[in-house]
Order: structure tokens, then C-alpha cells, then sequence
């Protein structure tokens, strides 16, 4: 809009469009490649990641050897136009009939693996109807054990999730659920006696006893499931392998000092060994 060799001066032009005169002879700076290169990660990995925000992103980026301070990543995700996403069923109706074991945990620290695992079901939305979900988790670790899924609230499927993680993992000296039927269930406390487990059961209402698992369905339902929509159980099944198995080898946690669940859990079973010795 502004042309040198008018009949109005550079200075007038300016004046009239309200623009400073010295942004007339700026000539903005080209990218550079590093600069280039990183706006393509970030972007990679914000598309693949998209609940992540710079924190995160910044982890992500060290881990592959790219350092890099927050304010930095927070001006590239402006300039690329990025924000990080944010926001039962009753599946815990207890059986009259069941016995109800106490709740183990209070007070109690909980800093190795195999001390306390707990479990919980959940529901998993499909394009066309819905699943549920059982999974075992190692409270110290985070490190998903054993999972499956069913179309019917049983507690078949959260027997077959207990006896696939003890026999991947061992067992461990606590075990703590809420007091859904499904674990109140002869099948299922069962198998945790016949191991010689104690069996840990949360207050009635109590969800925060149980937090970890929480959190679980948490990251699985915003970080991947609703990003990954499947059609049916089959693909379901499938996407689940593939989340859980992120979620144990290659998603840090902020509470493990930005270790993976697998990295955590193996560390501490490699520092036991000598002792076991």
C-alpha cells in the first residue's frame, strides 16, 4: 500500500495510514531450520497428543533429547494455534449378600511395587452402544497389570483381568477395590484367598479412596478414547491394546518423576533382586 517514489513521501503515507514509518523498511527475519524443525514436533506431537499442554510437551521433547524452556514452547503453540483440550454409570451397586472386607490403606504409605493393586470398572462409549472396562493397577507404579473388557456388568471378565495380571506379575500383599458386587463376589475374593492376599474394600460413596484408578479412566477416556472413536468391540478391543501399552512404556508421569509406569516398575524390581540374592 505504501510505494517509495510517490508523489507523497514515505513519512505522509505513513501518517495517513496510521502506521509507523519504521515498519516500512522492516523485512521480517526467514525461520531458521532448528526453529522450523521444532514447530514441526511440536505439532506432531500435540496432534497425536492433544490434551497435552507445555509442560507436558516440554517432558516430551527432553525425553528425545530437545530442550527447550516453557515460555519458548508456549509461543510456538501460539504461533501454531494450539491449546491443550480440557473437560458412570453406577457400576458399583454392592450385593446384599457379599461380604464386605474393610478399608486397608489409611495412613498406610504405599511406595513399592506389588504392595497394593487396585481395580475398578468403568464404561467405554463406542460409535454404536458401549463396553465396560475392568483394570488392574499397580497403586505405587500406575502400571496397568492385567485388563478386559464385556458387554455385560458379570464378574467373569474382572476375574479373568485378576488371574492375567497374577500370573504376568505375581500378587500382591493388599488389594484394593469399592464394593461393587463384582469384586464382593465369591469368584472373585476367591482368587485373591486363594493367593493369601488381603483384600481391601473403599467406604461406600468413598471414590477418592480408590483415586489412582480414577485417574486412570481419566487419561484412557480423554487422552485416547474419545480421540480414537471405534465402531465396534473388536476395534475397541484393539485401540485398548494399543492405549494401555502406551500408557505403560511411553507415557511419563509428573507423580513418577516423569517415568513411564513400566520404567518405574521394572527399576524397583531390579533394585529388589539383589536383595532377594
Amino acid at each position: 500500500m505504501i510505494k517509495t517514489g510517490s508523489a507523497l513521501s514515505v513519512a505522509r503515507q505513513s501518517s495517513l495510514l496510521g502506521v509507523s514509518r519504521s515498519s516500512v523498511y522492516y523485512r521480517p527475519k526467514p525461520e531458521s531450520r532448528e526453529e522450523l524443525d521444532l514447530l514441526k514436533r511440536l505439532d506432531e506431537l500435540f496432534t497425536a497428543h492433544p490434551i497435552y499442554g507445555s509442560r507436558r510437551l516440554q517432558v516430551m521433547l527432553k525425553r528425545e533429547g530437545i530442550l527447550v524452556g516453557r515460555r519458548r514452547i508456549r509461543r510456538l503453540m501460539k504461533k501454531l494455534g494450539l491449546w491443550a483440550v480440557g473437560p458412570k454409570p453406577d457400576t458399583s451397586k454392592p450385593h446384599p449378600e457379599h461380604k464386605i472386607y474393610p478399608y486397608l490403606l489409611r495412613g498406610m504409605t504405599i511406595d513399592r511395587r506389588n504392595q497394593v493393586w487396585a481395580t475398578d470398572i468403568t464404561y467405554i462409549r463406542m460409535q454404536h452402544g458401549f463396553l465396560y472396562l475392568c483394570a488392574i493397577l499397580d497403586w505405587a507404579t500406575r502400571k496397568v497389570l492385567g485388563w478386559r473388557l464385556s458387554n455385560t456388568l458379570t464378574s467373569d471378565f474382572c476375574t479373568a483381568a485378576l488371574r492375567e495380571a497374577i500370573a504376568r506379575y505375581g500378587t500382591p500383599e493388599i488389594f484394593n477395590t469399592d464394593q461393587g458386587r463384582q469384586f464382593t463376589s465369591a469368584e472373585f475374593t476367591g482368587v485373591l484367598a486363594e493367593h493369601k492376599v488381603r483384600i481391601s474394600m473403599d467406604g461406600r460413596g468413598r471414590c477418592h479412596d480408590n483415586i489412582f484408578v480414577e485417574r486412570l479412566w481419566w487419561t484412557v477416556k480423554h487422552e485416547w478414547v474419545y480421540l480414537r472413536p471405534c465402531d465396534n468391540g473388536i476395534d475397541q478391543r484393539r485401540s485398548l491394546a494399543d492405549c494401555f501399552d502406551w500408557y505403560n512404556r511411553r507415557r511419563p508421569h509428573q507423580s513418577l518423576g516423569w517415568k513411564t509406569p513400566d520404567e518405574t516398575y521394572f527399576d524397583a524390581l531390579a533394585e529388589a533382586q539383589p536383595l532377594a540374592a
